[in-house]
C-alpha cells in the first residue's frame, strides 16, 4: 500500500514541476520575442541592485506598512517553504519527517518551530493584506483597470497562502509522535487540542490529509504562478538584474539617426557623395514601437514581473490630475498583448499569423502616450525596478517618426526648431527684440 502511495506522490510530483517546466520555457520564448538590447554592462551594480532590491525589499519599505507585512510573507513563505524538501523525500522514499533522522533533534525542533512562527505571522498578515484590499479598499488597488481578473487575482493568492500556512499547522498538530516530543511545536501545540477528542486513527487520517494537501497545494500554487501578477516572486531578481542603471533621465538614441543628425551638421560632408564603405549606419526596419515585438525584451520581462500594486499610477502626476494614463495599465496591456501573442504563436506551430492587432490603439490608447510627462515618478516608485515610461517612449517615437502623428502643439514646435532654430514661432533676427520694450 505504500508503495501505491509512493508512485501516486512521484506521479503528481513529476507532472506538477513538468507542467511548471512547460509554462516557464513559454514565459522565455515570449520574452525572447523583443529586441535584443545589451546589458551586459556592469555587472557588480546589478549584482547589488538584485540583492538590495529583490532580496533585501530596500524599495519595498519606503511605505513603512505594507513594506514590513510584505517582508514578513516573503521571507516567512519562502523559508517555510524548505519543509517541502522534507515533504518530498518522505513522499518519495516513503518515510517519515526524515529530517529526525539525519539532524539532531534540537535542530530539528529550532527549525520547524521556527516554520510554526513564521507561518502564523504570514497568516496574520495576509489577512491584514486582505482587510486593506477588500475592506478599507485602498484607492490605487480599485482603480479603472482593476477589473475583475486583477482584483481576483490578489485575492486568491491571499487565500491560497491561507490554506497552506494552515494546512502546514494542522499538519505538526496532528502528527502524534512529533507532538509528543514537546519540542519545535510552538504554535501547533495550541492546535492539537482541537482534535483531542477524536481518535487515533481519525487524528493520523487528518495528518495524512493535511500533508497531501499542502504538498499538492504548493505544486498547484507553483503553477498558477504563470497565469498570476505573482510571478514576479521568480521574475524579480532577473528583472532588477538587468534593470536601468543610466540616470533616469536620460532617453535611449536611435544610433543611425543620430549618425545622420551628426552628417547635417558638418559642413565639411558632401551630401550627394556616396558613403565610405563601413561607415553607413543601418536603419531600423521601424522606428519605435507598436507592437510587443517592436519593445526590448528587457521592457517585456518588466511586463511579466509587474506586481500590480499601483504604487507607479499613485505617484504619476498625470493620473493624479484626472488624465486617462496608468503606469500600471500600460504594463498590464503590454503583457495581455504579449500573451495574446504567445498563444497565436502556439495555435500556428510556432510563427505568428497577423491578427490585426497591436499594442497601439488596441491595447493603449495614444490620449494615454501623450498624456504621459515623462517624469520618470513610475520607475522610481516601482519595488522592481519596473520602466512604464520606456515603453511609452518607444511608442511615442513611433508615432513621431514613422506616423507623424504628434499632437499640434509638438509638431508646432519641431516645425519651429526646423525653421526658426527654437521651439517659439520668433525669426532668428528678432530674438532680441524683448530688450527694446
Amino acid at each position: 500500500m505504500n508503495y501505491i502511495a509512493n508512485i501516486i506522490f512521484i506521479v503528481i510530483l513529476t507532472f506538477g514541476i513538468g507542467f511548471f517546466v512547460k509554462n516557464v520555457k513559454k514565459l522565455f520564448r515570449n520574452i525572447k520575442l523583443g529586441q535584443d538590447v545589451d546589458v551586459s554592462d556592469n555587472k557588480s551594480q546589478r549584482l547589488k541592485n538584485m540583492a538590495l532590491i529583490a532580496l533585501g525589499q530596500s524599495k519595498m519599505v519606503r511605505r513603512p506598512i505594507a513594506g514590513f507585512l510584505h517582508v514578513i510573507v516573503y521571507v516567512g513563505f519562502i523559508i517555510i517553504n524548505i519543509e517541502v524538501l522534507e515533504i518530498i523525500i518522505d513522499g518519495v522514499f516513503g518515510t517519515h519527517r526524515i529530517g529526525l533522522t539525519v539532524l539532531p533533534i534540537s535542530l530539528y525542533s529550532f527549525l520547524i518551530g521556527s516554520f510554526e512562527v513564521l507561518a502564523a505571522l504570514v497568516f496574520i498578515s495576509v489577512i491584514l493584506f486582505w482587510i486593506r484590499r477588500n475592506i478599507m479598499k485602498l484607492k490605487r488597488f480599485w482603480k479603472s483597470e482593476m477589473t475583475s481578473w486583477p482584483k481576483n487575482d490578489a485575492n486568491y493568492i491571499l487565500y491560497f497562502e491561507m490554506v497552506l500556512m494552515t494546512l502546514f499547522l494542522v499538519m505538526n498538530a496532528t502528527d502524534i509522535h512529533f507532538q509528543d516530543m514537546n519540542s519545535g511545536n510552538i504554535v501547533s501545540q495550541y492546535i492539537a487540542p482541537l482534535f483531542s477528542g477524536l481518535s487515533e486513527n481519525a487524528i493520523h487520517i487528518i495528518e495524512r490529509g493535511a500533508w497531501w494537501a499542502h504538498i499538492v497545494g504548493i505544486l498547484i500554487f507553483l503553477n498558477y504562478l504563470y497565469y498570476s501578477k505573482h510571478l514576479h516572486i521568480l521574475l524579480a531578481f532577473p528583472n532588477t538584474y538587468y534593470g536601468k542603471l543610466t540616470p533616469k533621465g536620460q532617453f535611449n538614441n536611435v544610433e543611425a539617426v543620430t549618425k545622420e543628425v551628426k552628417m547635417m551638421m558638418d559642413p565639411n560632408i558632401d551630401p550627394f557623395a556616396a558613403p565610405a564603405e563601413g561607415t553607413e549606419g543601418e536603419m531600423p526596419a521601424k522606428f519605435g514601437a507598436s507592437d510587443v515585438q517592436d519593445l526590448s525584451w528587457v521592457s517585456l520581462l518588466n511586463a511579466y514581473t509587474c506586481t500590480e500594486c499601483g504604487r507607479c499610477t499613485s505617484e504619476c502626476p498625470a493620473n493624479q490630475t484626472g488624465k486617462k494614463l496608468s503606469p500600471r495599465k500600460i504594463m498590464m496591456d503590454t503583457r495581455d498583448r504579449l500573451e495574446e501573442v504567445g498563444k497565436n504563436i502556439d495555435a500556428n506551430k510556432g510563427e505568428f499569423k497577423e491578427d490585426g492587432k497591436q499594442l497601439l490603439d488596441n491595447y493603449i490608447t495614444r490620449e494615454e502616450l501623450w498624456a504621459c510627462t515623462s517624469c520618470n515618478a513610475c520607475v522610481e516608485a516601482c519595488p522592481v525596478s519596473i520602466d512604464p515610461l520606456s515603453i511609452i517612449m518607444e511608442m511615442r517615437r513611433y508615432l513621431v517618426m514613422e506616423q507623424s502623428a504628434a499632437p499640434v502643439e509638438l509638431n508646432n514646435m519641431m516645425t519651429n526648431i526646423e525653421n526658426n532654430g527654437a521651439p517659439w514661432p520668433y525669426n532668428q533676427m528678432d530674438r532680441l527684440n524683448w530688450k527694446n520694450e
